[in-house]
């Protein structure tokens, strides 16, 4: 690879401790991908902030890190959501030991390295345009969204990946940074009305349940979607791309709303009907008594909490109230702001609702005292929610039907849902039979030196999910339907393809 002058410069040591590791990472990721250079990224955005995704693999590198006074990051770089709103910890009922202490170690300490502490998934959220360029984002649903509908060009990064560009500035140029690799994978046709952003999020999850295994697909699912109407809101565009970050996608085009590709290499073709939206309305929606209704997953905009204000309000006009503040709406710090000016705080607070902000569903820990069924209009939440990370039964409604249930606690009655009698989703795999070997010899990466490590490896075709599937104590992968689960990755040499989501590569390198 042809690495720059300052990038050398950082390996040699130059820069600090810090900025040699990042360097390091960098460049092996780089020689990893098959990269020829790099290029000089134009922002990041880390992921991996709150205390239940990072884990105390992610508070020790950070104490690591930070006990250099150097290190800072070289580009603007914004963060993720946190574990909560520290402003509302109590309301919100969090029941897990010094969780406020702990979310602001993590904070501060990406704050000290001069991160800008946006704690927000939704960086695209902005009243400005996205810049042009190369960027290096480790949010998924932000990733879509910006190779979707903007000229910010990103692979879909870890938390660690993206820290370490930032603090060194440079990324290796290669995956949808570059243009031979951007184009549609799978045709989509949809062949239904589709009215709300629930709708939306529906369809973008489904997208990615029909992959097959035997599909290649190196970057993941990238859809054409045919079909849709021109006129697409924001909040509908930003339902289907954070859903389809679900299962890998980074990118996709929608006819007559992106520019036509270049090229297409469709590996399969799949159609999309009001049959199948009714469908997943049906397996989807609430099933017994409704504890805590959520809204905001992604961390929704203005919009879509003016939406919800609609709906409240209307109940408020009856004489109706919220009880229990069974009604959270997640939002960012910076919508909150205007919220908290025009009225809808006030409104929502009224009704007995907390509109929270700084924080999003999938990454708060609930208390599991009070909260055993959550119903969402998003399928992100509900992906994200019923994994590991917090192992919470989950329903999908559309915001009209969330808000009707935040109101009336009877409206769905009986026993809550059990995640263990769901059928777990399908994962397909082409391995036929196990395969063990006594040794396997191969090479190291650039910023190391040569090695040898002995022990027994577990393999798989399937990429391993860390975000909630994969116990951070144990090691246990979790995810129903993997070829792997119930087995730990304690002490195992692990051979996959790759890791999907962005549990901060992960937890800091295994340390869990």
């Amino acid at each position: 690879m042809d690495v720059p002058a300052e990038l050398n410069d950082m390996l040699g040591g130059k820069h600090g401790p810090a900025k040699q590791k990042a360097a390091r990472l960098v460049t092996d990721l780089g020689y990893v991908a098959g990269a020829k250079r790099f290029t000089k990224a134009i922002n990041a955005h880390v992921s991996g902030v709150s205390v239940i995704t990072g884990g105390v693999g992610l508070r020790r590198f950070l104490a690591d890190l930070s006990s250099d006074s150097r290190t800072k990051v070289a580009i603007p770089t914004t963060l993720n959501s946190a574990g909560c709103d520290s402003s509302q910890i109590k309301e919100m009922g969090i029941d897990f030991p010094d969780f406020l202490s702990l979310q602001t170690e993590i904070v501060t300490a990406y704050w000290d390295m001069g991160i800008e502490t946006t704690l927000s998934c939704t960086p695209y959220d902005q009243p400005y345009d996205a810049p042009d360029g190369v960027g290096c984002w480790a949010e998924s649903n932000a990733v879509c969204y910006a190779n979707t509908y903007t000229n910010l060009a990103t692979n879909r990064e870890s938390g660690l990946s993206a820290l370490s560009t930032a603090l060194t500035g440079w990324v290796p140029l290669w995956g949808l940074h570059l243009e031979e690799n951007r184009m549609p994978n799978l045709h989509v046709k949809v062949n239904c009305e589709l009215s709300s952003e629930t709708d939306f999020s529906i369809l973008g999850d489904w997208i990615g349940s029909q992959i097959e295994a035997s599909w290649d697909m190196p970057f993941g699912p990238m859809p054409f979607i045919s079909g849709l109407p021109e006129n697409l809101s924001f909040e509908m565009r930003k339902a289907l791309t954070a859903a389809a970050a679900n299962f890998g996608c980074p990118m996709l085009w929608i006819e007559g709303v992106s520019p036509p590709p270049t090229d297409r290499r469709y590996l399969g073709f799949v159609e999309f009907s009001s049959n199948d939206l009714q469908q997943c309305y049906e397996r989807l929606g609430p099933k017994g008594t409704v504890d805590l209704v959520v809204i905001g997953c992604p961390q929704a905009s203005i919009g879509e909490v003016r939406s919800v204000v609609a709906e409240v309000r209307g109940r408020m006009e009856l004489g109706d109230r919220i009880p229990d503040n069974r009604l959270w709406v997640f939002t960012s710090s910076s919508n909150y702001d205007v919220l908290s000016t025009d009225g809808s705080l006030e409104i929502l607070e009224q009704a007995g609702a907390l509109l929270l902000k700084d924080t999003c569903p999938e990454v708060t820990p609930y208390n599991r005292d009070l909260y055993n069924h959550i119903l969402t209009n998003s399928m992100k939440a509900e992906h994200y929610l019923k994994s590991g990370l917090n192992s919470m039964p989950t329903s999908v409604a559309r915001i009209s039907d969330c808000v009707a249930h935040a109101f009336d606690p009877n409206l769905s009655e009986g026993p809550r849902p059990e995640l263990s009698k769901t059928e777990p989703k399908k994962i397909g795999s082409k391995v036929k039979k196990s395969i063990e070997t006594d040794n396997m010899v191969g090479i190291g990466l650039p910023s190391q030196d040569s090695f040898d490590v002995t022990g027994r490896a577990i393999s798989t075709d399937v990429p391993i999910t860390y975000l909630g599937y994969v116990d951070p104590q144990t090691g246990v992968i979790t995810e129903p339907g993997h070829p792997l689960e119930g087995q730990s990755l304690n002490g195992k040499i692990v051979v996959y393809p790759k890791g999907s989501g962005s549990t901060v590569a992960p937890y800091v390198l295994m340390g869990l």
